[in-house]
């Protein structure tokens, strides 16, 4: 009897193991199967030949695998084809080296993944998925969060995505849906996170969203919407809304009073700001700019106990505001400018008396202190032209319309008949030289940014800069480098400017100059400081070593990025993921300097200190393209050396090293950065282990970020430092890897933020 029940057993417990190797095993086919419909992406290299427990398969910084009693409950997997500049030609169909093939099934890929029926989280992220999203999604029933963003899917969100009851979490950022945005999201019981931002969703904002009471974060910016936007009140946990670059037209709607951050800008938004935004004691961060609002706003606003960003800019608001106004404490931007203010700036909004706060308010009929710009903006705004003063601008108009016909032909001409003869160009993509430097690799949207019209460099005179600066007063003072004093200056026209005052170079005779500073000027991206114009003060005397050039840019007031990164003011320190953000900034900048512009930009002096965050913490690279204007390259030729592209080759591997630099500062901070170059070379070894990391990271960083973002960005610290310049990567190299530490980043932050919400 007992030979029996052990011999039952042993049957019984081989029948069950039998089994549960199969689950696996069916498992592991359907997720090689999916490798296989991806068309075998790198990140899925170690799932070919993995014999083992496939719920124990390492992780890696691209692919996370978790199960829960030997059934899969996680799936995420980030790929490296992201939406790129020119893929805004997308139509529906296969791009070679964006998407996946001509042979690719969305429908076959979904018919396959649905089979993972215990998935909890699916992520599949810029892998070059194209097509429309396939229904049969629905019968992923335990799915709790979908995020499918940065891909290529079109058409509608599917309707059965409805049905799944356990989704909290649904992101389908930067794809191409182009449909009427969906009205069933109140079948979604649970949702908290909807984000469909930067897709092309038309149609009406859907009211179902407004009886979803656990929604916390909703993302819908960057589309097509229009209409009226409902009363969003009953959407009582709602803490983020963004609508930014839309086409709604109603008036604004009332708000949930928790509401944390709204992001209303760039849409048609009509009527008076409701007074009820003035109780939103929540509210960190306003913005209603470039709509078109009229009134006066409620004081009440400016002095909400946590704003701390503020825009109504190009709006249609008019009438005083009260002097009585005492902004917040941690007001620090306000920006008013371009509406129809009058009266007094009141006093909390004074920047001249206090610098407690950046605040804008050009482009309104304002004054300031005891001034009285308020009766003069008045008579300018009522005096009517004599009919002497009409005839002779209107004669001035057509002679210059004629001038400028004229001119426009004899241009188009002399192009025409010369072009090849063009020395200094501005291109527009990457040429053949250019192609040669450059490895290949990700292809980046830096190096078209720079491709919008620059307008002509201004020549200024000595006068205007010498009142503009009170005659470079010490109080305009702002610093002395290795290249000149610089001072702050304020034109006649009311706005700020950075002049920097250097000597003239021996070897450059200021015709020469001029056509340098003239391409200086077409140097025009996002993450550079505009340079304005320029001033040559030669007393008449050309190639003499006396004169001095002053170079006029735009003014960056926020401070730099080593500022952000010190422990001063731990108030103002930047978290991992700002420093992030700064980071790619700069690079995509200093890409485009490498690639978008013949000859490339090099030597641009990248450190810390150089690189300015504006109002909106947009990072802005100044003294770039000074290589250009000292004339290095004609210097290098005149000289002699191992070749043109050699020298240029290692220019540029220059601007990498010293990025990496720039890098470790954002790692370790400004402190230890401070021990010299020599100290942190070699402490890059300390990066390798934990204890190492704890002991030399920045404690903001290391509290702050996920440690996979983290070793990303160590990675490509260690290759640009890289003692051989030939070894160091491109810059295309180092912003894939710093917008892939993002996405990771982004991403872990997400599910923290997910794991938080189910504790609750």
């Amino acid at each position: 009897m007992l030979y029996c029940f052990f011999h039952i057993l042993f049957i019984s417990w081989g029948f069950m193991t039998s089994t549960t190797h199969a689950l696996e095993a069916t498992q592991f086919q359907l997720l090689l199967q999916l490798r296989k419909h991806l068309e075998y992406p790198i990140q899925l290299n170690n799932w070919e030949n993995y014999t083992g427990d496939f719920c124990y398969l390492p992780s890696t910084l691209h692919v996370t695998i978790r199960c829960e009693n030997n059934s899969l409950t996680q799936i995420k997997i980030m790929g490296d084809k992201d939406k790129l500049s020119n893929a805004t030609l997308f139509h529906g169909f296969a791009i070679q080296n964006q998407t996946l093939s001509d042979s690719f099934s969305i429908d076959s890929f979904v018919v396959t993944l649905v089979r993972l029926s215990t998935l909890k989280v699916l992520s599949l992220v810029s892998l070059g998925i194209w097509g429309r999203l396939s229904d049969k999604i629905h019968r992923l029933h335990s799915l709790e969060v979908l995020d499918m963003s940065s891909n290529f899917l079109f058409g509608s969100v599917p309707n059965e995505i409805s049905r799944l009851q356990k989704l909290h979490t649904l992101t389908l950022d930067g794809n191409f849906f182009n449909e009427s945005i969906p009205d069933w999201f109140d079948s979604l019981s649970n949702l908290t996170i909807l984000s469909l931002k930067n897709n092309k969703l038309t149609g009406r904002f859907p009211s179902s969203i407004t009886k979803i009471t656990t929604i916390t974060d909703l993302s819908l910016s960057h589309n097509q919407l229009s209409g009226k936007l409902p009363d969003l009140t009953t959407s009582s946990n709602l803490r983020l809304l963004d609508l930014r670059e839309n086409h709604l037209d109603s008036e604004l709607p009332l708000l949930p009073k928790g509401v944390i951050t709204v992001l209303l800008s760039n849409n048609s938004f009509s009527g008076n700001i409701p007074a009820e935004f003035g109780k939103l004691n929540h509210l960190h961060h306003l913005d209603l700019s470039s709509n078109s609002l009229i009134g006066t706003p409620p004081s009440a606003v400016f002095v909400l106990p946590n704003i701390t960003y503020l825009n109504l800019a190009s709006n249609m608001l008019s009438g005083s505001l009260p002097n009585s106004i005492n902004c917040g404490n941690k007001l620090g931007f306000v920006d008013i400018s371009s509406n129809r203010f009058t009266g007094k700036l009141p006093s909390c909004l004074d920047t001249l008396s206090s610098n407690k706060r950046v605040v804008n308010f050009t482009g309104n009929c304002l004054f300031v202190g005891n001034g009285n710009l308020e009766s003069d903006c008045k008579r300018h705004m009522t005096k009517k032209p004599s009919w002497g003063k009409v005839l002779w601008i209107l004669i001035v108009v057509i002679c210059s319309v004629i001038c400028l016909v004229s001119f426009g032909i004899v241009l188009i001409i002399f192009r025409k008949r010369y072009h090849s003869r063009e020395t200094v160009t501005l291109h527009h993509t990457i040429s053949k030289e250019t192609e040669d430097i450059a490895p290949t690799g990700i292809i980046s949207e830096a190096s078209e940014v720079g491709t919008q019209v620059a307008p002509s460099c201004r020549i200024f005179s000595i006068e205007e800069l010498a009142e503009a600066t009170e005659n470079f007063d010490q109080s305009a003072f702002l610093g002395e480098g290795s290249i000149g004093k610089l001072y702050r200056g304020r034109l006649e026209n009311g706005g700020y400017v950075a002049i920097r005052s250097l000597s003239l170079f021996k070897r450059s005779s200021i015709r020469n100059l001029k056509v340098r500073l003239d391409l200086l000027t077409k140097l025009r991206h996002p993450h550079l400081v505009s340079f304005l114009g320029y001033c040559i003060h030669d007393g008449g005397v050309e190639d003499s070593n006396s004169s001095r050039i002053f170079l006029v840019y735009e003014y960056i007031s926020n401070g730099n990025f080593r500022a952000f990164l010190s422990d001063n003011g731990p108030e103002r320190v930047l978290k991992w993921p700002d420093r992030l953000a700064v980071l790619i900034g700069v690079a995509k900048a200093v890409h485009f300097l490498h690639t978008g512009v013949i000859p490339a930009s090099s030597s641009n002096r990248l450190k810390t200190n150089n690189i300015l965050l504006d109002d909106y913490q947009i990072a802005k690279l100044s003294d770039y393209g000074m290589s250009v204007i000292t004339g290095e390259l004609e210097q290098f030729e005149a000289k002699g050396g191992d070749g043109p592209k050699s020298w240029r080759l290692k220019k540029l591997a220059d601007d990498v090293y010293d990025f990496g630099f720039i890098l470790l500062e954002a790692l370790v901070g400004p402190i230890v950065s401070g021990k010299g170059e020599a100290f942190l070379l070699n402490e890059m070894k300390s990066f390798g282990s934990q204890d190492g990391r704890q002991r030399i990271v920045d404690p903001m960083v290391l509290t702050t970020c996920s440690q996979e973002s983290l070793s990303i960005v160590i990675s490509i610290t260690n290759k640009c430092i890289s003692p051989e310049p030939t070894n160091r990567p491109s810059f295309e190299d180092v912003l894939w890897n710093l917008q892939y530490a993002a996405q990771v980043q982004s991403t872990a932050d997400l599910d923290q933020k997910s794991e938080g919400a189910s504790q609750c």
